[in-house]
């Protein structure tokens, strides 16, 4: 039973009670931690290639120091960090060939934690058949380095999702650390209420005018996890927008200047995101910024600024000083100021809540399957070999209704008619999925403009 005091008259905050505990079983994350565990048996991203360089670096996962680095034969190595012999960090080691040596007395560890050499030791010593080094499996693709954490024989194959291999994208990595706990960042892209206030009205508009709109707001389960759907109003015109949440921590957004003014059916992402658990009270975002048209058609994404603690939108960062991140909070601000750890039971949801109540029941339940044995969750459905993801701005011509309510329904009906193409239906099985979604959506539009006039 929860301890919490609800206050109901002012002036009352002595009467609360010592605030409760946070919720272990979903913001806890080292080893054997229900949440830690469920996220250790899918691929995570832990560096970018480009800081994978001639040194080996200093990496943290799931409360683990680690140490990542490249072999000169290309390969790379993530190895626990206290050298095995006498406990010297592996940060200070040398890259050779096939190897990591350590500076120390020169014991030579192979990718995959074999100890290749121990050269202090006589010719024929076979010391080192009867040792092995901890370390993790590595995936190396489009720029980030990937890890493996969980059980060797459960490591499953590394997905590729449509949005990977986007006609025309380029993918560019980038990373911002939060000192705070993983899941009040990861649960943001589904709260779009925040859209409108944090992004909008409270300050400037942070991306576009519409964002100030307060949409129909929907959450729908799909086969890698759950989307929000957005329906604003904008002119004549009615903007649907769906974030994707692909199980357990994987995300992705569309386009972040959308302004609801021009049509287009179906385009495709604009950010993919781990959120990444360093430690309880740490995470990382982790993954890349697409670059094509759909993602910018305004031309005002700038490349540059995408990389290390950086990206180029307003809010994602600490780095602007503090009064001015008072009077203009962005994203961060906002989240990390949440606590260290958020406590659920202090909060106090309401409708525009309910994704996040949503995310949080399909992460329990993972996390329950597994407990009982189960793999976790990866979605059957392939187009062209790759897995279908349902992040999307779809903006069509639809005149409004005089009567408030009456436009207010048709929105909801509309948003449920795009995301019934964009989630339903044989054309996800098929080859040439984005092209038959926006074929659908375009004859969807023009039906409802018929039916409005």
């Amino acid at each position: 039973m929860s301890s919490k005091v609800i206050l109901i008259k002012p002036y009352s905050a002595y009467e609360r009670q010592p605030a409760p505990a946070e919720d272990a079983d979903l913001t806890h994350v080292e080893r054997g931690s229900p949440a830690g565990e469920l996220m250790r048996r899918y691929w995570q991203p832990v560096a970018l290639s480009s800081e994978v360089g001639e040194l080996p670096i200093k990496v943290r996962m799931f409360g683990e120091t680690l140490v990542l680095f490249r072999a000169k034969n290309g390969q790379l190595g993530l190895l626990e960090p206290h050298c095995s012999h006498r406990g010297t960090s592996l940060e200070f080691g040398i890259c050779e060939e096939n190897g990591l040596r350590c500076c120390y007395h020169g014991w030579l560890f192979g990718v995959d934690g074999t100890i290749l050499e121990t050269p202090g030791d006589p010719p024929e010593s076979t010391l080192r058949h009867s040792l092995c080094h901890g370390a993790y499996p590595v995936h190396e693709y489009k720029g980030l380095v990937f890890g493996y954490f969980g059980p060797p024989a459960a490591k499953p194959e590394f997905p590729i999702y449509d949005s990977f291999e986007h006609p025309g994208d380029r993918l560019v990595p980038y990373y911002i650390t939060y000192p705070c706990n993983w899941l009040q960042v990861h649960e943001n892209v589904m709260d779009p209420a925040h859209a409108v206030f944090l992004h909008t009205r409270i300050s400037f508009s942070h991306f576009a005018d519409a964002w100030g709109e307060l949409p129909e707001m929907d959450f729908v389960p799909t086969p890698t996890g759950m989307i929000y759907v957005t329906t604003r109003r904008w002119g004549d015109n009615v903007w649907v927008r769906s974030n994707d949440i692909l199980l357990p921590n994987l995300a992705q957004v569309g386009h972040v200047w959308e302004d609801g003014a021009t049509p287009k059916a179906f385009g495709r992402v604009a950010i993919t995101r781990w959120t990444t658990p360093v430690d309880d009270t740490t995470c990382r975002i982790i993954g890349w910024r697409h670059f094509h048209p759909d993602a910018d058609p305004r031309g005002l994404a700038d490349e540059s600024q995408c990389g290390p603690e950086s990206v180029d939108f307003f809010g994602q960062n600490g780095d602007r000083p503090y009064e001015e991140r008072q009077r203009i909070p962005g994203d961060y601000d906002a989240q990390v100021s949440q606590r260290p750890i958020a406590v659920h039971a202090l909060e106090n949801l309401t409708r525009c809540d309910r994704g996040v109540a949503m995310l949080r029941q399909l992460i329990r339940r993972q996390m329950r399957r597994m407990a009982e044995g189960e793999a976790p969750g990866v979605s059957a459905v392939r187009s062209g070999g790759l897995i279908p993801t349902y992040t999307h701005d779809t903006v069509i011509q639809v005149p409004p209704r005089e009567d408030k309510q009456d436009d207010a329904a048709l929105l909801r009906e509309i948003g449920k008619g795009i995301t019934d193409i964009v989630v339903k239906g044989p054309q996800h099985e098929q080859a040439d999925r984005h092209e038959r979604v926006r074929a659908l959506i375009h004859a969807y539009a023009e039906s409802r403009r018929e039916t409005v006039a």
